[in-house]
């Protein structure tokens, strides 16, 4: 097998990447680089794919990592180096690339070889976070689950669902540092870069192809940091990019999520679709959202119909009742009637919402104490008891309900 291919018109770069690899080298004086990886291993006259190439673009290091790009998507094993002596300017380029390293050009043959052996090393070692597309018939196990992945659902649209979903993905972020991504599911018409005041570099269309899909490292170069710490994933830039998104591709980017987070937060769109039951299939928690009208009730009973129809989510679900208020026609008591289970928290109608929504700022992130925000905390600690010890692995603790229909721990 050749171990390494160095492209590159530099004589010296040749002599000391020769040293470096005993002779197990392929030099290629290719220029200008090719677009496609095909158009480079052809040239190698081997039916078998080398671990290491090494691209030497001179001056055009976006055409280098272009090609890095295309070979993590088409040759994931393949590990591709960038030789420049831009490395910190490139740096978060390259690695978004597939890029496995940056190499300077006046590097001696130890410092190549040292190279070379690190990153075999880490390939060896390296678990997919997708599996590739030419190793689809090779079973891989799951990855382990250490975080809590929590869907918010609703059966309508227009009850505050994000709003909910947002607020609960900040509380838990502030429980503790580089905690909790929220993920947002609505493929079509997602808000949660708007609820957040986001503009994010990367959706979720990034994080479900490329480089993304092969290390998750890479993966978490691709999300969106918010100022209170938490990380996002934000929904596809318009309605006719989600169509080639998957259920299956959702239920491995959870999946490699909750194997980096301790807590992931899923927005889901209203209803049931594909892409909410594959977010259900891997979500230990359920919070299910309705507002205070007639519709919205009558349609969270058919949801939670359909759930025990189905055996799933009895003890792992969380009711929450929003936009109260005592002048509506309804009350708690008549919405518990309807649908058969108590509610869990009520979070009332407050002027400071629609200010929230408008501005991007969540209410739990300007840590206000007026009663919503109360009930938003609530909900938080459902998941996260105040005072509770900060492990990964500890139990939810168990809350009291008061007269009012609110929760405490």
């Amino acid at each position: 097998m050749t171990r390494t291919v160095l492209v590159t018109t530099s004589p010296e770069l040749e002599r000391q990447t020769g040293v470096a690899t005993g002779g197990e080298l392929v030099v290629l004086p290719l220029w200008p680089l090719p677009s496609e990886p095909w158009d480079l291993l052809s040239q190698i006259r081997s039916n078998e794919l080398p671990e290491v190439v090494i691209l030497d673009p001179g001056i055009a290091v976006e055409q280098a990592l272009a090609l890095a790009s295309r070979f993590s998507e088409q040759y994931p094993s393949v590990s591709v180096v960038i030789v420049s002596d831009l490395g910190a300017e490139i740096g978060l380029d390259a690695m978004r690339a597939g890029a496995r390293d940056i190499l300077h050009p006046g590097a001696d043959s130890s410092e190549i070889r040292l190279t070379l052996e690190r990153i075999v090393q880490a390939s060896a070692a390296r678990v997919p976070v997708f599996p590739a597309a030419q190793d689809l018939g090779s079973p891989r196990p799951a990855p382990e689950r250490r975080g809590t992945v929590i869907s918010v659902t609703s059966p309508k649209g227009g009850v505050g669902k994000t709003t909910i979903a947002t607020n609960l993905a900040v509380g838990l972020a502030q429980t503790a540092p580089n905690s909790t991504v929220i993920v947002d599911l609505d493929v079509q018409f997602g808000d949660v870069a708007s609820g957040l005041n986001l503009s994010p570099e990367f959706t979720l269309l990034d994080t479900l192809h490329g480089p993304a899909t092969q290390d998750s490292m890479v993966l978490k170069s691709f999300l969106t940091l918010h100022p209170t710490g938490l990380y996002a994933i934000c929904g596809s830039p318009s309605p006719a990019a989600a169509d080639s998104i998957t259920p299956e591709g959702i239920s491995q980017l959870l999946q490699a999520l909750a194997a980096e987070f301790r807590w992931v937060v899923v927005d889901t769109a209203p209803g049931i679709s594909p892409f909410t039951l594959a977010a259900l299939d891997h979500s230990n928690e359920l919070v299910l959202v309705a507002s205070m009208d007639v519709p919205a009730v009558r349609g969270l009973r058919k949801e939670l119909d359909t759930l025990r129809e189905l055996g799933i989510f009895e003890e792992h679900r969380h009711l929450v009742l929003n936009f109260v208020d005592n002048n509506g026609g309804l009350t708690v008591h008549d919405v518990e009637t309807a649908i058969g289970s108590k509610v869990d928290v009520t979070i009332p109608r407050s002027p400071l919402a629609t200010a929230s929504v408008n501005q991007g700022i969540p209410l739990l992130q300007s840590q206000g104490r007026d009663p919503m925000t109360k009930q938003l905390r609530a909900l938080v600690e459902r998941f996260a008891p105040t005072g509770a010890p900060t492990s990964r692995w500890r139990t939810r603790a168990k809350h009291r309900r008061n007269d009012d229909g609110s929760t405490t721990s």
